[in-house]
């Protein structure tokens, strides 16, 4: 009902032959073979050691390819038909990219654009990353709503809580006893958050909602970061890695896996939605 409601307002806000809704995300490679080229925009064309690139291409052949791209298009046409609007895609490290499909909407007569980026929490490492790429060196072509940040929007965490409670569920039925959770969200250079960055309050704000609206107990779960950099230079802790190892030696027992696979210890990724 709510769902309902939320796409109601936006359609009755906007003329739907003039407004457009601009998804924003991180974008990834297709295959093995694309990650040099993808770490170059990651990176904005400084160069990588070369171990640090062989390590990240062993990664992904390990996933075989990443869905994120396909799943950043299902979830566009999926809000198309929820509010009656057109809903595109820019990616701001891989095809089709940001400045492209600004291009495009403008072509299309979008006079007016609501851009969210699919990671919900502030920070300058992405979400002013995304904008800078909607923005161009000359401004957007059209009249533009960015969002800046939807952490707390009660439907993200409702969404968040519901796949937590059924995992959650599960683990302690199958372990007879209540397991921990760790909330987690990738991790950002230390220098950001000393600038100001909102990124780790806004990434704790967000876990603190959902395990209220999932009835974890405080006690019962913790926070850290992962995906920290392997370029140098201090990121913001505590590592998800150290944090499994301390439970461990508390004598927690269980396998862990993520939520969005019904987890047994579960490991809560609040950070991108793509």
């Amino acid at each position: 009902m709510r769902h309902a409601q939320f796409a109601s307002k936006m359609s009755n806000r906007f003329r739907a032959d003039k407004t457009g809704v601009l998804l924003l995300a991180h974008g990834t490679p297709e295959s093995v073979d694309d990650v040099p080229e993808f770490l170059r925009y990651v990176t904005g064309g400084r160069p990588l050691p070369p171990q640090s690139i062989e390590e990240i291409k062993h990664r992904y052949s390990l996933i075989g390819r990443s869905p994120l791209n396909d799943i950043t298009t299902q979830q566009a046409k999926a809000l198309e038909c929820e509010v009656g609007l057109r809903v595109y895609v820019g990616m701001r490290n891989w095809k089709p990219f940001i400045p492209d499909v600004v291009k495009g909407m403008a072509a299309d007569g979008i006079a007016r654009t609501i851009a969210v980026c699919m990671a919900p929490q502030n920070s300058r490492t992405s979400v002013g990353l995304y904008r800078r790429a909607v923005v161009g060196d000359n401004g957007p072509p059209f009249e533009l709503e960015f969002i800046e940040s939807w952490h707390d929007h009660p439907l993200l965490v409702e969404a968040f809580a519901d796949k937590l409670r059924a995992g959650y569920k599960l683990a302690c039925r199958e372990l007879q006893a209540k397991p921990p959770v760790i909330f987690t969200a990738h991790s950002v250079p230390q220098q950001t958050i000393a600038g100001g960055d909102p990124y780790d309050k806004q990434a704790c704000e967000t876990a603190v909602l959902v395990a209220a609206s999932a009835g974890i107990a405080a006690e019962n779960w913790s926070f850290a970061f992962q995906s920290q950099g392997v370029s140098g230079g201090q990121w913001i802790g505590p590592r998800v890695e150290d944090t499994i190892l301390r439970l461990k030696e508390k004598g927690q027992r269980g396998r862990i896996q993520r939520l969005c696979n019904e987890t047994r210890n579960a490991v809560v990724a609040v950070r991108f939605i793509e």
